[in-house]
């Protein structure tokens, strides 16, 4: 027994190694951890239990038989972080520079089924050069074999994507269709065609990092959701992430203690000027609103005319989405739409209430816009807010104008409590452009023309500026004093905490994608 003690011994140790001390050290030269460091900065300590660390691979082709190394560039198994149940794979750059193979797919595989059937989150470490190019379609199957179960675990259970190296080509559409991207700047990036075939099909010249690294993704496209400076900050916002999310679909999220004392905020009385043109930072509204030092924005760098993010609200995990006046004055436009649409499903299926907050002028008008598409865009994010069952109060705290009005989680499309500032105005338009098309003869046949238009503003504004028309109708439950925001909102949700609503049976929407 005891040489096969040591034998397992032995084993483990080489599982351990990865490809080496050599290849470790040429890891950490790049800035970045290994996939074994990484998983022990993730996990609680001595909490992660590993699941086939002595797999290898199946190949003989190319010399592949004798290169055999144990766990086949991939520590997958489960653990805690902050004392919940997760499960994990880390890609290991050092063995065959993490490319996925037959059997590397099959523990990912496993891990992402066990995660299913126990209801816990998933969470990926990325980095690895592609699929093993040496195993043909057998990598490429793999792929597929993990494509299906992203899709299958969708709205089960959360799922987590940490590019923390190279992700390229078909490897891509697995983190694209988890909850969320995070990548970390310098030292990875994702792109379906690499620099070189980019040069050869279209003679553009362009780096790796330009085309596909975190900071390009952060702003120019989107995919990403929050950015690092390099892999132990990126760790540390992946356990931030997951603390507002529940383990699955059937769960609430946790909520921390939290003991009721004086809840208004002064502050919130003065944060919107008294000019209606004026543009304010909708963050800080936020940050007053939230529990303190709770707020963790999502897609910061990406369509800035809408904020969203989570918060805690006496302890309770709720996520927000706001319009931001001091971007494109908070109009919704292709961008916004689609970044709050993504951001509002995801809350509803894992059972995160959601803050609305209404500064909307509009959509953004152009031929730009509606080139492309801001009509099924902007219908995403009605549809994500008519089918959400959650929670969901709104405060109106200024514009809210013409169809956007709808669709930022209006009375109309099922939101339970609505709040409207003293200072809010919703009407079709504002009182320049309606009075233009209400009083245009009379303002034409005026003999002072700018006098009479300033004189029909006035009167149209008196008239529907204003919250009061909308709350006589039943649109606005209550026009509220923004210093009693939080406590209203602390109010309404911990009423609603176990809203049930039962929608039609069908198999599926058909969201306009």
């Amino acid at each position: 027994m005891d040489h096969k003690l040591h034998s397992l011994r032995e084993k483990l140790a080489q599982a351990k190694l990865g490809g080496g001390q050599a290849r470790i050290d040429s890891q950490h030269k790049k800035g970045k951890l290994t996939a074994r460091e990484r998983v022990h900065f993730l996990m609680d300590p001595d909490s992660f239990e590993e699941i086939g660390a002595l797999v290898t691979h199946r190949s003989s082709d190319f010399g592949m038989a004798e290169q055999q190394f144990y766990g086949d560039g991939v520590v997958t198994g489960y653990g805690t972080v902050n004392g919940r149940l997760v499960y994990v794979y880390a890609q290991d750059f050092t063995v065959f520079g993490g490319s996925l193979s037959e059997t590397h797919a099959e523990k990912i595989c496993k891990i992402m089924d066990l995660a299913m059937e126990n209801g816990a989150p998933v969470i990926g470490l990325n980095d690895s050069g592609g699929a093993r190019i040496q195993e043909g379609v057998n990598s490429l199957g793999g792929y597929a074999d993990i494509f299906y179960r992203n899709v299958v675990a969708s709205g089960v259970v959360p799922q987590i994507s940490a590019i923390m190296g190279p992700c390229a080509g078909g490897a891509v559409y697995s983190p694209a269709m988890t909850d969320f991207i995070l990548m970390v700047e310098g030292t990875s990036y994702m792109f379906v065609t690499g620099p070189n075939v980019v040069k050869t099909v279209t003679n553009e010249e362009v780096s790796s990092e330009d085309l596909g690294g975190a900071s390009t993704h952060a702003s120019k496209s989107g995919v990403t959701h929050l950015t690092s400076a390099n892999d132990i900050e990126c760790i540390e916002q992946v356990k931030r992430l997951i603390s507002y999310m529940p383990q699955n679909c059937e769960d609430k999220p946790p909520s921390l203690p939290y003991t009721l004392g004086d809840e208004y905020r002064k502050t919130l009385d003065s944060i919107v000027p008294d000019n209606p043109n004026q543009p304010y930072d909708m963050k800080l509204v936020i940050e007053e609103i939230a529990d303190p030092g709770t707020f963790m924005e999502i897609q910061e760098q990406y369509a800035e005319n809408i904020v969203v993010g989570f918060i805690r609200l006496a302890g309770r995990s709720v996520g927000v989405v706001a319009n931001q006046p001091i971007s494109l004055a908070g109009v919704l436009d292709v961008n916004s739409s689609k970044k709050s649409a993504r951001f509002v499903r995801f809350c509803d299926s894992f059972n995160i209430p959601l803050l609305v907050l209404v500064d909307v002028p509009g959509f953004l008008p152009g031929t730009d816009q509606e080139w492309n598409a801001i009509i099924t865009n902007g219908a995403k994010l009605l549809y994500a807010f008519s089918e959400a069952t959650v929670p969901r109060i709104t405060v109106i705290t200024r514009k809210a104008y013409g169809g956007a009005y709808d669709v930022m989680n209006s009375k109309h499309i099922g939101a339970d409590l609505n709040y409207a500032w003293p200072n809010a105005e919703i009407a079709v338009m504002g009182a320049k452009g309606a009075s233009e098309i209400i009083f245009k003869k009379e303002i034409d046949n005026a003999a002072d023309p700018a006098g009479k238009l300033k004189e029909k503003e006035k009167e149209y504004a008196d008239t529907f500026a204003n919250p009061y028309r909308a709350a006589a109708r039943g649109f606005v439950d209550e026009v509220i004093k923004p210093s009693e925001t939080r406590r209203k909102l602390i109010k309404g949700f911990a009423m609603l905490e176990n809203k049930a609503v039962s929608l039609p049976k069908k198999k599926h929407g058909n969201i306009p994608l």
